[in-house]
């Protein structure tokens, strides 16, 4: 891969044109506020400081709203055009390319005229989104923030009720955790939303769904067991060949970690089309203080509080340390996952471990200054977490599992610690080790690594959105 650096310096060195970007992601801000939709965001504005016109295409689930339906809205001056995805359709098959939406894509596409369509996720919308563009004339980069090409069920590889890891794509395995997936639920429900059952019934359904949307789902996947909703395996493999060819359109593919790619590449994507550059991120709002000499050792989490990120496993490393070393401060949503949020709380009742809730995501140097050490417990092949790059702004040290994007970031011993995944009893040792060596934390602190400015990872995006448009130069001048 070319030095980034260098296209940089060409793109600055003259006056560069003004480009319309449509990035195109599962859902967005406000409601969703995850990393990639946080990213996408922060992107999106660094590329309008730069002069360049951004809109964020993006899909909502909303069962009080028409299936289809298009909404212009703007977040934080950002445009942002969303489309409704009920999953009303009569199989997943059907569900993961979406032909019906196709048509509000297609108004999307020629209202925005965009000089390049920057692909985020298509879960949600379809995997024939890339092709679309392509036959349009449009150039297709994309970011691989996780493996949602690959896995139906929310793109992180596991399939929770089975405690599995999916190192390789196994289509039975897949088959069976989709029916377990929100996915599944949602798409049985707008099963019940295409039901000829009569107008009134029909709007009780849907103000059921506004009303109490967790009841909503568990009726919907009563309905759907058995129904055809459920994905079978041969769809696994047919959606398989699909995100391959969605692949294949993609100009410029880019993962923010060398395990990412590297995941890809062992998956059968070609490793030739995958460049690794890190995400960029702005300078926090404050610095955080230094570190408490003397109590109980502060180790925190914060992100979504949802399975796959492990929150468990330092809930029970917390009940494993001697009494008096070490509390949990646990940042995040927990009407995220209620369930699993629920089940945290009974897990950590008589415990220091305390629940502060979510946060705006631009009071995250607020969060880290209440923290000595940040936990990074996940038990997902991870990319590369945003929040591990703001704890080194912020000079906070990281404790993280040893899998995936994690282990690129942290160097064992230099700027962190690593131990092994869905372990309780090792998380527990390293964190009664820095609780009784405060100065190992400090000399951590000092190392962190310096993170790339978000403003310099716009003009390496700005770069290679050109270097797709390569040879022609014919971009918008307005």
């Amino acid at each position: 891969m070319p030095p980034l650096s260098s296209k940089i310096g060409a793109v600055s060195s003259e006056m560069s044109p003004r480009l319309r970007v449509l990035h195109a992601i599962h859902d967005f801000l406000p409601r969703h506020q995850a990393g990639s939709e946080l990213y996408a965001a922060a992107l999106g504005a660094a590329l309008q400081r730069r002069g360049h016109h951004v809109t964020v295409l993006a899909a909502e689930y909303d069962p009080a709203r028409p299936h289809g339906d298009l909404a212009w809205r703007a977040h934080d001056g950002l445009p942002v055009v969303e489309v409704v995805n009920n999953w009303t359709y009569p199989n997943a098959a059907i569900a993961w390319s979406a032909p019906d939406l196709m048509r509000a894509f297609e108004h999307v596409l020629e209202a925005t005229d965009p000089d390049v369509l920057h692909v985020h996720s298509l879960l949600n919308l379809s995997l024939d989104l890339p092709a679309l563009a392509r036959r349009r004339g449009i150039p297709v980069v994309a970011t691989l923030h996780d493996y949602t090409l690959v896995c139906p069920s929310g793109g992180q590889r596991i399939h929770k009720a089975e405690n599995h890891i999916c190192h390789t794509i196994e289509p039975e395995r897949c088959a069976r955790c989709f029916s377990e997936s929100p996915f599944f639920s949602q798409m049985a429900y707008g099963r019940v939303l295409r039901a000829p059952i009569g107008v009134r019934s029909f709007s009780l359904a849907r103000r059921l769904a506004r009303a109490a949307p967790g009841l909503a789902s568990r009726l919907a996947r009563t309905v759907g067991t058995g129904s055809g909703a459920a994905a079978t395996p041969a769809a696994i493999t047919a959606r398989l060949d699909r995100a391959r060819t969605a692949f294949d359109a993609f100009d410029l593919v880019v993962a923010p970690s060398a395990s990412l790619a590297t995941e890809f590449q062992q998956l059968g994507f070609p490793a030739h089309r995958v460049r690794v550059m890190d995400y960029g991120f702005a300078p926090l709002t404050a610095p955080a203080p230094g570190r408490r000499p003397s109590g109980p050792l502060r180790a925190g989490f914060i992100g979504s509080l949802v399975w796959h990120k492990g929150v468990h496993v330092l809930v029970e490393a917390i009940r494993r340390v001697p009494a008096g070393h070490v509390e949990a401060i646990v940042f995040g949503d927990l009407g995220v996952a209620p369930d699993y949020a629920a089940a945290l709380k009974r897990a950590a009742e008589g415990w220091p471990v305390h629940f502060r809730g979510p946060f705006e995501h631009r009071e995250v140097a607020r969060a880290l200054a209440e923290i000595d050490v940040l936990v990074v417990p996940s038990i997902w092949l991870e990319n590369s977490p945003l929040v591990i790059h703001e704890a080194f702004m912020a000079r906070v040290p990281v404790v993280g599992a040893r899998i995936g994007g994690v282990a690129d970031l942290i160097q064992d011993g230099v700027n962190g610690v690593l131990y092994p995944p869905d372990s309780a009893d090792a998380l527990a040792g390293v964190l009664t080790q820095l609780a009784t060596d405060r100065g190992r934390l400090d000399a951590m602190a000092a190392r962190a690594p310096a993170v790339t400015s978000l403003d310099d990872h716009a003009a390496e995006w700005e770069a290679l959105y050109l270097e797709t448009r390569a040879p022609e130069t014919q971009v918008s001048t307005r």
